[in-house]
């Protein structure tokens, strides 16, 4: 595939044979952010564990100290004094099976995180097949299925993100915009990897994060040494 003349430009400020150290890492990331959008800056980690097992999942979530940078938008399936709480919080859509009508039948999708309390599960779950391949389905090891949703909504909006193994045992997360800074991005970088060293499988053997690459949303990967992250 033929890569622009942007990209081009900003590799050529990447030495592809370099481990970096994270701080540099990022800085590198924000020199090669080149478009004309504020770009995401991503953290891609890949891990020695066997997704396929499940004493080998590593599955969680974080608020990060700085925000993503985006706006994030709530659906809150909930009912009564519960669906007050949700809207009073800042939720964008609040409801039950009138939400649960509107995604089947108008394939309504203009939110980013799905919280519900658990009585509501028995209807969300019909949601399954839809809400899964997105990664919006409500769960409660990532605080989206809870009786606080008041909390869960206003943790939601304040940046914060779910992390969890692909099916190559690599985890995908933003950590940010390129406007942040150096500073915010490795606050943010250091508080997730810091959430996915501890969340390490004790079925996990030998080296535990394999390799990690940060990039901006139109830039190249930036190799950062894996040892330094687990001094």
């Amino acid at each position: 595939m033929r890569k622009g003349k942007k990209y081009v430009e900003s590799a050529k400020l990447v030495d592809r044979t370099k481990l970096y150290d994270p701080a540099e890492a990022l800085n590198t990331v924000i020199s090669t952010a080149k478009a004309k959008f504020d770009e995401t800056v991503e953290l891609h980690v890949k891990l020695g564990v066997d997704s396929r097992h499940a004493d080998q999942q590593v599955r969680g979530a974080i608020v990060l100290p700085h925000g993503t940078g985006k706006q994030v938008r709530v659906l809150v399936f909930a009912k009564g004094p519960k669906a007050e709480e949700a809207a009073a919080a800042g939720a964008e859509y609040v409801g039950a099976e009138d939400m649960v009508e509107k995604i089947t039948k108008e394939n309504f999708f203009d939110y980013d995180v799905v919280i519900a309390t658990p009585d509501m599960m028995g209807i969300v779950g019909r949601l399954g097949k839809i809400l899964g391949p997105k990664g919006l389905m409500p769960n409660p090891k990532a605080g989206t299925v809870s009786m606080d949703v008041a909390r869960a909504v206003q943790e939601s909006k304040a940046g914060k993100i779910e992390y969890r193994l692909d099916k190559t045992n690599i985890i995908h997360c933003p950590i940010g915009k390129a406007s942040f800074g150096q500073e915010k991005l490795l606050d943010n970088f250091n508080a997730l990897v810091g959430a996915i060293i501890k969340a390490k499988p004790a079925a996990a053997k030998g080296q535990y994060v394999r390799s990690c690459v940060v990039a901006s949303t139109m830039g190249p990967g930036i190799k950062v040494n894996p040892v330094r992250l687990t001094d």
